[in-house]
């Protein structure tokens, strides 16, 4: 039979889990906003453990709690940027009619409202992959393998717009739209022109559904 003396005590214990729990999350937050910005200003090889430690207000012990080390840190940051970068794609309705314009328009609007919101893993991402180390980091790797994740939800969004299509063609225009989008985002970030991406997302529209043309028209060849 229980004892219903001990019942505050076990709630309080609770209560007090709950709460580091809430301060650990809120503290490892922190932590990666800071090397958001400070990873954005001085890029991968700029960003160090004492910089975040400054910037966040935490001790660095706290951060190593966290991160095994500055390229763990830059790994979460290009992961939890990917994984908002997701939700607000989600969030974002496709269009009734079901028209391959319709849906390239829709696609558009997408890529270019995403590169003007310029997200973490994009910039950091394609700093990364355009270095070559003996030893490949970790968050590399990371920005890899969501990219990857990206380019087959592209493949698949456009499979449901283009059923025709084998899934080599289908990869082709996949590939098109990747790197249309990282073209855009790395001028966006040269000339400062970021605000103007949306504005843009009919040449976006119009250079895809080119491409989806002559994919057709080559698939048509080879039946």
């Amino acid at each position: 039979m229980s004892n219903p003396a001990v019942k505050p005590e076990t709630e309080a214990t609770e209560s007090t889990h709950t709460g580091k729990r809430a301060n650990g999350i809120a503290a490892r937050n922190k932590i990666l906003d800071a090397a958001a910005l400070i990873a954005a200003e001085r890029g991968y090889e700029g960003t160090s453990i004492s910089l975040v430690s400054k910037r966040s207000g935490l001790p660095a012990s706290s951060i190593y709690w966290h991160f095994k080390n500055k390229d763990d840190l830059i790994g979460a940051v290009i992961e939890r940027s990917f994984g908002e970068w997701l939700a607000a794609i989600a969030q974002q309705k496709p269009p009734v009619r079901k028209s391959v314009r319709a849906f390239v328009e829709f696609q558009a609007y997408q890529a270019t409202r995403s590169l003007q919101d310029a997200p973490d893993f994009l910039r950091l991402g394609l700093m990364l992959a355009l270095e070559h180390r003996p030893e490949d980091p970790t968050a590399r790797q990371t920005f890899l393998r969501v990219r990857t994740q990206a380019f087959r939800n592209v493949v698949n969004n456009l499979s449901e717009a283009l059923p025709n299509l084998d899934q080599h063609s289908l990869e082709t225009v996949a590939s098109f739209v990747v790197s249309l989008a990282d073209g855009f985002f790395i001028s966006s970030q040269v000339a400062d022109t970021t605000q103007n991406l949306l504005q843009r997302q009919d040449l976006f529209a119009a250079a895809v559904l080119g491409v989806i043309n002559e994919v057709k028209k080559k698939a048509a060849k080879n039946q």
